[in-house]
């Protein structure tokens, strides 16, 4: 008697998952999205030095420790939030290398955690940078120098693998999580009045007069805006419309263009009428893992090296097709 086939439940879960992330992916990719990550946080940290260094002058009345510092009654010394700080942009400029990467990897991960929750002790949350932090923690941590670094120059290129695709992906689950999490709590804390109310246009209202207040001069756009009152409600669906379908791109691939595009559009915006910026999305990095980063800078090497006459290495396309050939 023929049956149905029995389907193993472990492949069924397997499947999925391998609808959800990349079951591989070439070292170069993972590679490219280190360097990109290392000069965005290092130069975030070259450029924020002064502020992180004007915590020693402040009261420690000020201070309430919250993370990793609510173990601690209170703030660092002097010294050794200096000595963290030069740690970080040292271990940063390592990162970025591939320089000794299992140690300076992690080191600098777990470096900028401690001195971003820190600096949050003070009173300012900032939470944007709470994502680099997640994705420096995942990319710190795995094989991410294994091409293109320091550690790989004398060895030979890597086949593509899991363990280059999986920190890829689960730095796009992190992503998208955190805008699904920003449209879901607009609902939860305003319902639709968050959608047709004035929410949104009280925000750029009051963004642009707080910071006149402060001495400086607000969004030359937000004025004009706020007198058009019809512009925020489509406004406002667009933007939860951009956060609430952000996990469709982990299994509908086509629209990851469509939805990286619209969602560094929507910081462009904010950042165009509130002066409120959020540097890991506007400069692409938070972007850079949902896409084959690796082939417009094998081209670009290619072209060099044809131009100089150097013999050119294989490329990741050519050794997954030498692999499946195998």
């Amino acid at each position: 008697m023929r049956g149905r086939a029995v389907t193993n439940p472990s492949n069924a879960l397997a499947r999925g998952a391998s609808d959800l992330v990349d079951a591989s992916a070439p070292a170069e990719r993972l590679a490219v999205f280190r360097i990109l990550l290392g000069v965005f946080v290092t130069g975030y940290f070259a450029i924020r030095l002064p502020v992180f260094l004007e915590l020693r002058n402040r009261s420690t009345d000020r201070f309430d420790a919250v993370g990793l510092f609510r173990l601690l009654d209170r703030p660092l010394s002097d010294n050794l939030l200096t000595e963290a700080l030069a740690l970080a942009v040292a271990s940063g400029v390592a990162f970025t290398a591939g320089w000794r990467f299992r140690l300076t990897g992690p080191l600098f991960a777990m470096t900028v955690l401690v001195l971003t929750t820190y600096r949050s002790s003070w009173g300012q949350l900032l939470h944007f940078e709470n994502l680099f932090v997640l994705l420096l923690l995942v990319v710190g941590f795995s094989r991410a120098a294994d091409a293109w670094s320091l550690d790989a120059r004398h060895r030979p290129a890597p086949l593509p693998g899991v363990s280059y695709g999986w920190p890829l992906q689960l730095c796009c689950l992190v992503v998208v999580t955190t805008y699904a999490i920003a449209g879901i709590a607009k609902l939860q804390l305003g319902g639709w009045d968050w959608v047709f109310g004035d929410t949104i246009r009280h925000h750029v209202a009051y963004a642009s007069v707080r910071l006149e207040l402060l001495g400086a001069n607000g969004s030359p756009l937000a004025g004009p805006a706020v007198r058009q009152a019809w512009l925020f409600t489509p406004m406002a669906l667009a933007t939860l419309v951009i956060e609430l379908s952000a996990p469709v791109v982990l299994w509908w691939r086509r629209a990851r263009w469509v939805w990286c595009v619209a969602a560094w559009a929507m910081h462009v915006g904010i950042f165009a009428l509130m002066l409120i910026g959020f540097p890991t999305p506007l400069f692409g990095v938070a972007f850079a893992p949902f896409f084959a980063t690796e082939r417009p800078v094998e081209r670009a090497i290619t072209a060099w090296r044809s131009r100089r006459s150097i013999p050119p290495r294989s490329t990741s396309n050519e050794r997954v097709d030498v692999q499946r050939s195998v």
